[in-house]
Formats: C-alpha cells, structure tokens, sequence
C-alpha cells in the first residue's frame, strides 16, 4: 500500500518552508572565496519554484526526464526539487563520467534538457548535441562558463530571468496538486562493476518508506548540520541530504570532496554521511603519527585506546560502564580522544557509513574515540539502507540490523534477499534484468552472500560473482583480503587477483604521501614515482608491511607477490566505480602485462 500524500517528498519541503521560513536550509562556499553563504527555506522554495516555471516553459510533459550532470552544489539541489514539483523525473549523473557514459544516459531516457555544473560538463554536453538529436537545452550552473559558442545553452540564473510566470502558475499548481505517490522521481543509473548501466526506477513512496524508517532508529533537528560531500549523484548523500532537509537540519555543500579534511573543522558538523575511504585515512593517519611519537606518547596513546575500547564495549552492549572506567576514559578523551574528533569538527553525534566494508578494527576504533560509526548495508535498489547500526546492542563484524519496514532473508547460495517499501520499481526499459534480479516470490536478489547472525544482524560476506577459486579448488574473497590489507599505512589502494591462479598476487597503489617521507628518512634519489616503487629498499618495505598485515589470513588468502603501480586507479579511467568499487574486469586487462609476469616468474 503506498504512503499517504503528506510523505511525498515536495508536500514535506512545503512544510518545512511554511514552518520555518526563515530558518537556514542550506550552505556553501562562495565562488573564489573562503566566505560561506546561506538559504533559509524561504529563499530555496522561490528559487526552487522559479526553476519550475522555467522547466514548465520548456513544454515537458509529466515524467519527462531531465539530467543534471554536476558536482555538488545548492544549485543541484534546486533543480533538482524544482524538476519533482513539476513532476517531472531527474537522471542524475557522475560528475567525472565520460561522455560516452553519459551518451549511454541520456539515449536511454530521451532527455531534452540537462543542468550542467562547471565547464568540463559543458564541453561534455556542447559535444553530445550532434549525437543525441532529442537533447534541445544545456542550462549551466557556473555563471563564469563561456557559452558563447552553442546557441542552445544557458545560464542557470539567466534561465530563471527569462521566464513569464504568468504563464505556468495554473500549470505548476496543477502538476503539484496531482502529484502521487506511484511518480518516478529518479532514475539513478548504476555503473555497476561489470556490464552496461541499468535505471533503477525510484518513486515517491519507496523514498517515504525510507524517511519513516530512518525516523524510528534516528534524530535529526534544527540543531543538526551535515557536511554534503560525497556525490549528490548517488543515492546515498542525495537521499540523506532530503532527509537531512525535511527533519530541518542545515546541509552545508562541498563542491570539491578533496577538501573535505578542511571543511570539516570549519563547518563543525554534527552528521555526515562517509564512506569506508574516509575513516581509513584518519586511521591510518593517526597510527602513522602514534608510531613515530616518543615512547611516553605512545604509551599514553594505547592505555587510552585500551580504556576507550572497554569503555565503548559496555556502552555497545547497552550496559554501564563502572565508575573506574568512566573515569578513565574521560581522562582518556580529554587527553587523547577529543584532539582526534576535532579533525573531524569536534561536534560530530554520528556518521552514516556505506558504500564499501568498513574494516572492524577501525570501525571499533572511531567508536572508542567517541564518533559513533553507523555501519549499514544498501544498494541503490533500496533508496540505500537496508540494515544499519542502532546506538546499542550492535556487533562489530555485522551491517547492523534491517530498517523498520524491511525483511531481509538469505536465499540460495547464500544470497542477500530483501523486501520492504524502498525496494526499486525495476530498471528502466529492462524487463528482463528486472525479471531476473527478483524472486518467483517478489524478493530483491542483492547478488551479495551472507548470513543472518543469532541477534538478528546480516553479516555480508562477499559479491558472490566476486569470489574467486584458485586452481587448488579454495575460495578466495577478494574484498575481505583487500580490507585487511589496506590498513597498512603504506597501501592507499589494491586489487587481488587469483581466480583460476595457483596462489594469490595483489596490484598496489602505494600511499605515496607516506612513501616519500620514508624515502626521504632513506635519503633515496628518485626522479617519479615510477622510479620510487622500482627502489629495491621501497619493494622490501611493502614485502616487510605485507608480511605483517596478513597474519591474520589464512595461508591460501596470503598475497605471495605484488606489483606496485605508479598512480591510482581512477573512475576517469573506467578502473573504479563512481562508488570506489573496483572494476576488477578492466583493471585485469589494463594490468594483464604485469598479472603475468608475477605468475610467469619463478613459483612462488
């Protein structure tokens, strides 16, 4: 049964703004300057409901499609609620895609008109104009674009100007006032690690079913502010920003995630959602700094982390800690704790983590410092959560337990199988991947393994098409070994590769910050990277870290030979996902040269 009118998403941003008009919804940085500026929710709905009036004249029709292609920015999300209260649906794209990849996207969907952020997207778009006859308008986020050469572009601020309202105010209202529950308001295309794109058809009453589950096992308020830094182009910060919006908290955007360790102490959130990658960097930061440190420090560091951990693990179990140990972990904390959370603001209550496994040991360390860590389980299929932690009674080696209002079950070979009210509609024009991605009995097949553990918490073991079989018949998990190897300091990314192979070899991307600072403690002259990871002193440092690390692998899982590699995978190069997910069937072929020779050489 769908959700009532009054969970659609436009009539809960209509509440927000006749509430609270005046109240701040939304801050950014200013063009070529550190100033932040701001949009109370009065503000936003006159440039949101502008947009629409704009959209409206170009004639789209109900459900059209409209993409927006751009970095985040409070613009995306003008237009992008501007597009839903004229019913219209929104694709949004991956700010670094191809244009090949987005070609693909905007074929498919027959959009006439795409939002563009920066020049690099303009180029893009400018281009896709002789190819896709159907594509009429380009509107243009950053005023300082020249777009003097294609006649079929557009300012965005001079886009609003242009419009006579008079002419689509009884349109608007009409499409408001029919608005329903069953409308697409996004067609979120996923790049998946194998195959072509597929459109995961999302409606209004899958993203109710997801704020009214959120709603039972969260808090947010006015007095809450989140950094928006990861892409607004998945679903994950699109769908917690709405939800950061609705609840009356602040959303404060970040056009360029790099700067993101920055941000944070000037923006002094108090949520964000993160991926793995951010806490792995401040862990791997903090340990580089501890084992560097006069002995005394080090000493207080580990006697403070070991009463953090206690501390936490009562708390986790919903138990009081006794009187000693709270006391000493407030002196821990003073000492110790608080210093680390002020990289992160200092004001951080809590930070939804998905996207990728989060190694335990460094989750059971963020919630010893105090950052309480909300691993969870979600795909694009699910409006993203479908299990997450609670504030107590969680484990760590678990996703946590499903979101109210969601059923999780483990099928054949081990599958992750979900059902519940934020379960997509299918993929656009795909009836046949639809068909196949669903039970006889109406059940989403994740494609992840898994198994439900004696508390009720899904424990995701691995993408069962990723794992792999050596030729001695054993099983490898790729993403297990990965996450544990990538702990190391000295490791920024990996790839393993054993499928069909005799033993296991890993392509690493060293931390080259780290590296160098280790080269120079050697005094080693280098002229690149290139030449560095050639170094005979730098190969025996990352033999010496992997011999260490993989203590804890069983022997058949141990890397026996590596080859290290001179700069990052990247999503420009189609080697990871716009999610960080390895593309492990390109990075095979990329690398086939350098996959040999580690099996072509002497055995191992």
């Amino acid at each position: 049964m769908n959700s009532p009118l009054n969970m659609h998403l436009i009539s809960l941003i209509q509440e927000r703004v006749q509430r609270h008009p005046e109240q701040v919804a939304m801050r950014f940085a200013s063009d070529c300057s550190e100033d932040w500026k701001q949009l109370s929710w009065q503000q936003l709905s006159d440039k949101v409901c502008k947009t629409s009036h704009a959209l409206l004249q170009q004639n789209l029709a109900v459900q059209e499609k409209v993409g927006i292609w751009s970095q985040n920015m409070p613009q995306w999300t003008v237009a992008d609620l501007a597009c839903l209260q004229a019913r219209l649906v929104t694709v949004p794209l991956y700010p670094t895609s191809t244009v090949e990849q987005i070609r693909y996207i905007l074929d498919e969907t027959e959009a006439s008109l795409i939002f563009v952020g920066e020049k690099a997207q303009y180029l893009g778009a400018v281009e896709l104009l002789s190819t896709l006859p159907k594509l009429k308008t380009i509107v243009v986020f950053d005023a300082s674009v020249d777009i003097s050469d294609c006649a079929q572009a557009i300012h965005f601020d001079v886009f609003l100007k242009q419009l006579k309202q008079t002419e689509t105010t009884a349109n608007l209202q009409e499409r408001i006032d029919s608005r329903s529950m069953d409308d697409l308001f996004t067609l979120i295309y996923t790049s998946g690690t194998t195959g072509e794109p597929k459109g995961v058809m999302l409606d209004y009453s899958n993203l109710a079913a997801s704020f009214q589950g959120h709603d039972q096992i969260i808090h947010l308020d006015s007095l809450d502010t989140s950094l928006c830094f990861l892409p607004l182009s998945h679903i994950f910060e699109r769908g917690w920003s709405y939800y950061v919006l609705i609840r009356g908290a602040t959303n404060v955007y970040l056009k360029d995630p790099q700067q993101v360790s920055e941000t944070l102490k000037t923006v002094k959130p108090t949520v964000l959602c993160s991926v793995p990658r951010l806490f792995e960097k401040i862990y791997t930061m903090v340990n580089s700094k501890v084992s560097s440190a006069p002995f005394i420090r080090r000493l207080i560091f580990n006697s403070a982390l070991k009463a953090g951990l206690s501390h936490m693990d009562y708390k986790r179990r919903g138990e009081t800690p006794p009187a000693y140990l709270q006391k000493l972990n407030a002196i821990a904390d003073k000492m110790v704790f608080s210093k680390i959370r002020d990289g992160l603001g200092g004001k951080i209550r809590f930070m939804p983590c998905g996207g990728a496994r989060l190694d335990d040991d460094i989750n059971r360390f963020f919630h010893a410092i105090g950052v309480d860590v909300k691993v969870g389980y979600g795909m694009t299929e699910t409006v993203a959560t479908v299990t997450c932690f609670r504030d107590t009674e969680f484990e760590f080696g678990s996703c946590g337990t499903p979101l109210p209002g969601t059923q999780v079950r483990i099928g054949e070979e081990g599958e992750i199988q979900v059902k519940g009210g934020t379960v997509m509609k299918g993929y656009y024009k795909k009836p046949e991947d639809t068909a196949e991605t669903f039970t006889a009995d109406g059940w989403l097949r994740t494609g992840d393994a898994g198994l439900i553990d004696e508390n009720g918490a899904l424990r995701m073991t691995e993408r069962i098409k990723e794992l792999m079989k050596t030729s001695n018949g054993k099983y490898i998990a790729p993403q297990y070994i990965e996450g544990t190897l990538i702990k190391d300091r000295f490791i920024e990314q990996i790839a393993i590769v054993a499928d069909a192979r005799n033993y296991v070899t890993a392509l690493i991307v060293p931390a080259f910050e780290a590296l160098e600072e280790h080269a120079k403690a050697l005094n080693l002259k280098y002229q690149n990277h290139k030449e560095l990871i050639q170094h005979s002193s730098i190969q025996a440092l990352i033999e010496e870290r992997l011999s260490q690390v993989q203590n804890s692998l069983a022997k058949f899982e141990q890397v026996k030979k590596f080859t290290l590699l001179p700069k990052e995978f990247s999503i420009e190069m189609g080697e990871i996902t716009p999610t960080l997910k390895l593309r492990r069937k390109i990075i095979m072929e990329r690398f086939k040269k350098e996959i040999e020779a580690m099996y072509s050489s002497a055995k191992a």
